[in-house]
């Protein structure tokens, strides 16, 4: 087997198989990605995320902050006690949207999605839970 540069064959995992090195540690994520009905704005971002912690019973520590790159679109985050959320938009080269969710206390992914696609209008998504 050859080995990987700067010294990174200590490395395991990928998309297939990655150990779990704190299985005493609870961690649930889900990525849910869709097209809005509409462009998407600072406030929307702001208000899902806001709106997005009693979904699903999360405790808030801050207000969502958001940012716009004339590059890349939006991006929003929020922090809560037991982790937290991002947020990205784009509106071009279509209108698009992804939601990043991290934490460390159990949630419904199905409520995530639906609450998601209700606020955005939109039709359908794509979601992963790992």
């Amino acid at each position: 087997m050859e080995s990987l540069p700067h010294g990174l064959d200590h490395i395991t995992g990928g998309m297939a198989f990655m150990r779990d090195l704190a299985p005493t540690i609870y961690r649930q994520r889900l990525v849910i990605e869709a097209y809005p009905a509409e462009p998407i704005s600072a406030l929307q971002i702001v208000d899902y995320l806001s709106g997005l912690a009693p979904v699903l019973d999360m405790k808030g520590l801050i207000e969502p902050v958001t940012h716009r790159s004339d590059l890349y679109g939006w991006a929003g985050w929020t922090h809560w006690e037991t982790s937290g959320a991002h947020f990205y938009a784009w509106e071009q080269p279509v209108l698009f949207y992804s939601v990043d969710i991290y934490t460390c206390k159990p949630f419904d992914p199905l409520v995530a999605v639906e609450y998601t696609k209700g606020f955005f209008g939109s039709a359908t998504a794509e979601y992963k839970e790992f």
